[in-house]
């Protein structure tokens, strides 16, 4: 299987495993949330939302939000968890609301999956002048050894990680201006069962034959036996950094 085949079989992944997603996926922090928009931003497009992850934070601020999702799966997860959020189906490339429609665009764990040539002209199309596009990704932090150690077994030999790739250095240009970078350290409580949760919402281990998704599964149950740092723990916290870029519109 040739690189964009195996990419587009792991973008489409995720509506069979959207109830495991909901489940284990995490939030954003707050102060992510807050550098990402412009001031006085009412008008806010979560695109490729997923199960609503960023977007209940978005709606918690009393933001007038309009989810955008291609998955069917996805997109019926965010309406039960959220349904007074208006959820369409749509991607980047195929954003289905009208021109300067609004203030900001964000995309959560989402830029990595799209076609950034096609994407960037549809987002400036749906922003009004000054508009912004924030793009985020929740990251495992790698620092801490244990953490390390599961990134090592989700993926294995060979693997490229697109989102680590693009979350590192995405790819926006004009008619946007300079993208700026931020980054929030934080961490989530989780239980082992959670972590088993989250390492099968990965879309590389969706996409495995069972026997060797099994086996990973394995891999990652050992490791929760036998670390120190976490061996027999009920809950522990697993570190996070957020990376978060925006760039605006001219005025």
């Amino acid at each position: 299987m040739s690189d964009p085949e195996r990419k587009s079989l792991q973008a489409g992944s995720f509506g069979a495993a959207a109830d495991v997603y909901e489940r284990a996926r995490p939030t954003y922090p707050d102060a992510a949330i807050g550098w990402l928009l412009p001031p006085g931003a009412r008008r806010v497009l979560d695109l490729g939302a997923g199960t609503g992850k960023l977007t209940r934070g978005l709606a918690a601020r009393g933001l007038d939000v309009t989810a955008v999702e291609p998955s069917d799966g996805m997109r019926e997860q965010l309406a039960r968890v959220l349904p007074g959020v208006t959820v369409l189906d749509g991607q980047a490339e195929r954003i289905p609301v009208g021109a300067g429609t609004a203030d900001v665009v964000l995309v959560a764990q989402a830029w990595h999956w799209v076609d950034p040539p096609r994407a960037v002209p549809e987002v400036a199309r749906v922003l009004g002048p000054g508009g912004r596009l924030g793009l985020v990704w929740n990251v495992r932090d790698s620092r801490v050894d244990w953490v390390a150690r599961l990134s090592e077994i989700i993926h294995g030999r060979g693997y490229e990680d697109y989102s680590d790739d693009v979350s590192g250095n995405p790819a926006v240009g004009p008619p946007f201006g300079p993208l700026h970078r931020h980054e929030v350290e934080w961490s989530q409580l989780t239980t082992p069962d959670e972590l088993i949760d989250l390492v099968s919402s990965r879309s590389y281990i969706i996409t495995m034959a069972p026997g060797e998704r099994a086996g990973r599964l394995s891999q990652v149950r050992e490791l929760l036996a036998s670390h120190p740092a976490i061996d027999g723990a009920a809950e522990f916290p697993l570190p996070y950094v957020t990376r978060c870029y925006r760039a605006d519109l001219p005025a």
